[in-house]
């Protein structure tokens, strides 16, 4: 009976060691940091120390907005949305037209230049991510870096970051690191 327990107790301490050492744990760049649940977009994205949430003040093509509040030269800005539905054909052409129409907006009358055009997935869903380059004397040197996801038939999202080259690295995490809610 003694050795049965003590056999049922190494079987449970081996057991939970080989679960502990082989578990797939969060490894991505923003792990343990704070999240934003956009419950309207449908999405949740990381925000790197030093981010805050924008508490309002959105114009209504955007349901969520960060910024970098920490004040060490890396500024950037992510701000998400909801759209209708975009069929997996269109995406690229979708994501492309709106990081255009946004560089637009951002930095009117600025030179747009395309970076890169990749298709992607956000949590198992088909999106497509648009990267611009825009300059203009007032604005400087901005990169776009818009992420279209094809939600379901009637919905898409999207995540949309702005950034000095300085804060582009973290831009990029935080888009890369979206999930869907």
């Amino acid at each position: 009976m003694v050795a049965g327990l003590v056999a049922l107790v190494l079987l449970l301490v081996g057991g939970t060691t080989a679960w502990w050492l082989t578990r797939d744990e969060d490894r991505s760049p923003l792990a343990g940091q704070p999240r934003v649940t956009d419950e309207k977009a449908g999405i949740s994205y990381a925000i790197p120390e030093g981010w805050e949430r924008d508490k309002g003040g959105l114009i209504d093509a955007f349901t969520s907005a960060t910024d970098n509040k920490s004040g060490d030269g890396k500024g950037g800005s992510v701000m998400a949305g909801r759209a209708g539905g975009v069929p997996q054909p269109r995406l690229r052409y979708e994501a492309e037209r709106a990081a255009s129409s946004n560089a637009e907006f951002f930095c009117p009358d600025g030179k747009s230049t395309p970076q890169e055009s990749k298709a992607t997935t956000v949590g198992g869903r088909p999106a497509h991510t648009a990267v611009l380059k825009v300059t203009h004397p007032d604005c400087g040197t901005l990169y776009l870096r818009m992420t279209l996801i094809s939600l379901d038939d009637s919905r898409s999202a999207f995540l949309l970051g702005l950034a000095e080259q300085r804060g582009r690295e973290q831009v990029d995490r935080v888009l890369e690191d979206a999930s869907l809610l």
